[in-house]
């Protein structure tokens, strides 16, 4: 398909998406609609290759550490400090994922396939990854596929429910601005931009390109610094998407780098555009006969998956006094992670705000936490739990 074909289609689907997200007031989001559509037309017969033929599948995964760097410089190291609340939050979600799919999961669907997704459910595509080839190197190729599907479903489940329970957060915090009774940030958490930026140069002089070359020098140094550390220990002991995410944070703390420098360099629009075509890229592997194959196992799994995250998050927000519908999108993200972590939020804020200032009060109470959540589940979490069952399913 011709890139503009494919661009075309892509970015009008994203409009109707956010179109019906504004109407239903999150309830379903964009990610869901537009991934709703496409696994639905990749089905129909629509070419599996429109999202690489539109150019926005490679952009988008280059713009993944850039769009960290971004959203690091909206936080700061007190904020971060304060989402020890968030991070105990979504290991309990994980410890609930494991303890519902494979402690009750296994004796609906069996062992093995509750070993495998477990991981999956609980993080990502590394998980995924993992546990699908352990699978196929017992020869359980049909538990391989379903790895990888639930990695490419997941967000079916995920998306709507952090996207409700977001909404119901959002919703507090939007009446309690109205009313006046929001409890503000701490100063340091809500300071911006105070000082003046080193190396700054005069307004005049301050085009896209100068926040972009800023932005993108910031990202290329997080990636140079865990691609070199990987090279000397063997193995990828420094996520580069981590360190941007935190080298974003420290560039903004030290006055290196402005707030939001890609809204500043105009180019915020386009970049999620096409980190969102990087989210539904796994749609383009799903197909009717293994889908049919495989669904009750999947469903069943991730029904059970979401029992697990929504109980240990209810019982973990009540030991740390986090407001359960928040603590209810935090073990959510384990179903979807980064992007969707910082799409659905901006989603969220968007829909319940008459104001750019009650738009940015939601999103600087709900956008970090989720960030720093999906993190945990899917960059971490997850990871350190396929390393812990993948022997066990070996050893079967």
């Amino acid at each position: 398909m011709q890139p503009i074909y494919a661009f075309t289609l892509i970015v009008v689907v994203f409009a109707l998406g956010n179109i019906i997200a504004v109407k239903t007031r999150s309830i379903v989001s964009m990610l869901f609609t537009a991934s709703a559509f496409f696994l639905i037309a990749f089905i129909l017969g629509l070419p599996r290759t429109v999202l690489a033929d539109s150019t926005l599948l490679d952009m988008g995964a280059m713009l993944i550490p850039i769009l960290l760097v971004h959203m690091g410089t909206s936080m700061n190291f007190k904020q971060l400090l304060e989402q020890w609340r968030v991070v105990l939050v979504a290991i309990a979600a994980i410890i609930g994922i494991v303890v519902v799919v494979v402690g009750l999961g296994q004796f609906l669907v069996g062992l093995p396939a509750a070993l495998v997704a477990a991981p999956p459910i609980a993080g990502g595509v590394i998980a995924g990854i993992q546990m699908g080839e352990v699978a196929a190197n017992l020869g359980m190729a049909e538990l391989q596929i379903l790895a990888s599907l639930l990695v490419v479903v997941q967000g079916f489940f995920g998306y709507p429910i952090a996207s409700f329970a977001l909404k119901k957060e959002a919703n507090r915090i939007v009446e309690e601005y109205r009313q006046g009774t929001l409890a503000p940030l701490s100063e340091a958490a809500s300071r911006k931009d105070s000082g003046k930026i080193i190396g700054d140069v005069h307004e005049d002089l301050k085009s896209d390109e100068w926040y972009l070359a800023k932005v993108a020098l910031v990202a290329a140094l997080a990636v140079f610094v865990s691609s070199a550390v990987q090279q000397v220990v063997g193995f990828n002991l420094l996520d580069k998407n981590i360190l941007a995410l935190l080298f974003g944070v420290l560039a903004h703390q030290a006055h290196l780098l402005e707030a939001a420098p890609l809204n500043k360099a105009n180019s915020y629009g386009i970049a999620m555009v096409a980190l969102t075509v990087v989210v539904i890229s796994g749609l383009t592997g799903a197909t009717v006969d293994v889908l049919i194959q495989l669904l009750p196992i999947i469903v069943i799994t991730l029904i059970l998956g979401v029992i697990g995250i929504v109980l240990m998050s209810v019982i973990a927000a009540k030991v740390f006094k986090v407001d359960i519908w928040l603590a209810i999108g935090v073990g959510a993200s384990a179903l979807f992670g980064f992007p969707g972590t910082f799409i659905i939020p901006t989603e969220v804020s968007n829909a319940v705000s008459q104001s750019a200032e009650e738009r940015q009060a939601v999103l600087v109470r709900i956008q970090p936490q989720m960030l720093v959540a999906g993190f945990v589940t899917v960059s971490i979490a997850s990871v350190v739990l396929a390393g812990i069952l993948s022997p066990i399913l070996a050893g079967l």
